[in-house]
């Protein structure tokens, strides 16, 4: 990583391109250049048989210009920092102060390519040992240009998903979470995903940390309820009050037709606890619906009942 200040005095942390990459987008670039080349080499030789010798000689500067330094400096210019093997290496340049590149910083890049790095004076060994020697990768058409060039699809790895322990799930049903900062969940969230790279004492520490500080929120939980359960409960509920605001959960707040919220969609899941006629279970079509079970009482984790999280996650009670 490497730390970019903006025009607006803010710092950003980038990912430069590593040297590889930028080689492998290279050669795609000269891959491509090669077959631009064969074109317009075979249409210079159909037009130069009848000019002169020092017409051909001129026609054939203007082809290896056109594609040395204009095919750069435009796919630059036009695709802001990019050519298609950029492009295809997930790769783009920027200017130093994090704005995008111009006519003006592409056509030096171009230049210090097409006469100092790639076919220039140096065969591209000014290029490598340049990137090699500065920690943000710039060859020299980047230390002229002021630019850099960064990547942009980084490769994300996920982590546990907090799942919701059955115990918990009517008291997190209840919760007002209106309150809950988004800065704590992150914090939360992520502590889930790393718990298992984490030492048993920086996961007490840190675990008892953030549990301390989701209750202050929250509320307290049922007695006895360990601390990764907890954090499961209230991380699940969340999502899952996020996913039906977002409308992806089976039912909708509000349907076409003069539907009531909470109301199936036609053809859709039918509520829990409900048949079709309206027969309830437990009493006859028609008639009072028998008494739903009391919620069972939150227990702990045993041999028999383990925590909704794996091993290696955050299952000690903190």
């Amino acid at each position: 990583m490497s730390q970019l200040v903006t025009g607006e005095a803010v710092a950003l942390d980038l990912r430069p391109a590593a040297l590889p990459s930028r080689l492998l987008a290279g050669l795609i670039d000269v891959l491509v250049q090669f077959l631009v080349l064969l074109v317009l080499g075979s249409l210079a030789t159909a037009v130069s048989l009848d000019l002169s010798e020092a017409a051909v000689s001129a026609l054939s500067l203007v082809v290896v210009v056109l594609v040395l330094i204009v095919y750069p400096v435009t796919f630059e210019t036009l695709l802001r920092g990019r050519t298609p093997g950029k492009a295809a290496m997930g790769l783009r340049v920027i200017r130093d102060d994090g704005g995008p590149i111009g006519f003006r910083q592409a056509l030096v890049r171009g230049l210090a390519g097409a006469f100092l790095e790639r076919p220039g004076v140096t065969l591209f060994t000014a290029a490598v040992v340049s990137s090699l020697l500065n920690d943000q990768g710039k060859r020299v058409g980047d230390l002229l240009a002021g630019t850099v060039v960064l990547r942009e699809r980084v490769s994300v790895r996920g982590g546990p998903v907090a799942g919701m322990p059955p115990p918990l799930a009517g008291w997190a049903a209840g919760l007002d979470l209106s309150g809950f900062p988004d800065g704590l969940a992150l914090a939360v969230r992520q502590f889930v995903a790393r718990a298992d790279q984490l030492t048993d004492s920086a996961r007490e520490e840190l675990g008892g940390r953030l549990v301390r500080a989701v209750t202050e929120v929250v509320g307290q939980p049922p007695a006895g309820a360990p601390g990764w359960a907890v954090l499961s409960a209230v991380l699940a509920e969340r999502r899952r009050r996020e996913t039906e605001r977002l409308g992806e959960g089976s039912y909708v707040r509000s349907a076409p037709g003069g539907s009531e919220p909470g109301q199936p969609q036609p053809g859709g899941p039918q509520p829990v606890g409900s048949q079709p006629g309206g027969a309830q279970p437990g009493g006859a079509a028609g008639g009072p619906p028998s008494p739903a079970p009391p919620p069972a009482a939150p227990v702990a984790p045993t041999r028999e009942n383990p925590p909704a999280v794996g091993p290696g996650g955050f299952a000690a009670p903190f």
